[in-house]
């Protein structure tokens, strides 16, 4: 059925002609591999960067023409601008006189916003396998236990882990026009590629797609109010990390690690990407930090112990908490019930709290270095 809705798809999309009107976007080769999954169709159109924004409209009618397809529920199209190497951008022209000019220090271009949102923060990782989408569940919860309106959003496009947690499962349904309503688990508004996709479906996606994906997410979701959006980013310090970075107003990161030595060097990575970027960083967290035995209720560092927290002082970063390695952990957030949820009042609920408590705190603790640290402005 998916074959043939992409056939169909294809067909429709030689009815659109070139950025110069000469051929069609299809034979041009400007479109990209076509994904197609349970009406869920997206692929990108790669035009020159300097006509972006002058070419909207071809990626508006490609959306239309896709839409009228049988069996094709939605789409998503973007536009990939790629730029040749070599080229530099336009320089910008003089400002006029009297216009506000910058001071000594230099500052950057504001990245825009999200209406309604207070604070965006990045749970990430260096690498896969740390913990670290379970983390973003427990901490959203935990926020929320604290009396703070929370979203989540799954920007971890290859491996979607979130649905599962909230135990939520459906279709964002549209608001108007390209908006969607997030779904919602346990109070907290979720978005998620997993709800486009079957869960077994593998995403093989180029960057600028996943790109494409994640800020139609961020930007085309109907949030509402929220005091915090926890973003839980993809492993790693790939292209979308980079992008989601630079293009998302982050109040901030913390990062999730292991104890060993290797996971640590991993965590490194990531914490760097942040600071290169000017995001602060709101500290570390060392989760399976330790086993707790069920049976005989002993501990055990079976990754070591205090790697974490001994890296935090080495690199001037904060130290969030250290959350232990237990079944109960594992099968709570396999059944889609956080331990968080399940057993609020319990230990492991009072250190996730107590991690929620502490990012809060280094999100206003930033906001305020930000004020003192921001340059004047000085007028002609």
């Amino acid at each position: 059925m998916s074959e043939t809705v992409k056939a169909a798809v294809i067909d429709r999309l030689k009815q659109i002609k070139g950025p110069d009107l000469e051929g069609d976007i299809v034979s041009l080769g400007l479109v990209s591999d076509v994904f197609v999954s349970d009406g869920r169709v997206a692929f990108s159109i790669t035009v020159p960067a300097e006509r972006a924004q002058e070419l909207e409209p071809l990626r508006q009618a490609a959306e239309k023409v896709v839409k009228e397809v049988e069996g094709v529920e939605n789409a998503m199209v973007a536009l990939t601008a790629e730029r040749a190497s070599g080229t530099a951008s336009k320089p910008a022209a003089s400002p006029p006189p009297r216009q506000a000019r910058k001071g000594p220090e230099e500052t950057a271009t504001p990245k825009p916003g999200v209406p309604g949102i207070k604070h965006i923060i990045a749970v990430a990782s260096g690498k896969g396998g740390v913990g670290k989408s379970t983390t973003t569940a427990n901490l959203a919860l935990a926020m929320a236990a604290n009396g703070l309106k929370v979203g989540v959003l799954d920007a971890d496009i290859y491996g979607p882990s979130v649905p599962r947690l909230f135990n939520v499962s459906g279709r964002p349904e549209p608001v108007s026009g390209r908006v969607l309503k997030p779904l919602e688990g346990y109070g907290i508004k979720v978005m998620s590629m997993g709800f486009m996709v079957e869960e077994e479906t593998p995403m093989i996606w180029r960057g600028p797609m996943v790109i494409s994906a994640l800020t139609q997410m961020l930007r085309e979701v109907a949030w509402g109010e929220l005091d915090v959006l926890v973003v839980d980013m993809p492993p790693g310090t790939g292209d979308a990390q980079l992008t989601m970075a630079q293009q998302v107003p982050l109040a901030g990161a913390v990062i999730v690690s292991t104890p060993q030595d290797l996971a640590l060097i991993d965590a490194r990575k990531g914490l760097n990407m942040f600071k290169r970027v000017d995001v602060p960083v709101l500290g570390i967290v060392e989760n399976m930090s330790f086993f707790l035995c069920p049976d005989c209720g002993g501990r055990h560092d079976i990754f070591g112990h205090g790697g974490a927290r001994a890296e935090a002082d080495r690199l001037d970063v904060p130290f969030l908490g250290e959350v232990p390695l237990t079944m109960k952990i594992r099968e709570t957030s396999d059944a889609g019930t956080p331990i968080v949820v399940l057993d609020p009042e319990g230990e492991v609920a009072g250190i996730y709290k107590e991690i929620a408590a502490n990012v809060i705190s280094g999100i206003e603790n930033a906001a305020a270095s930000q004020e003192r640290a921001a340059p004047k402005i000085v007028f002609d």
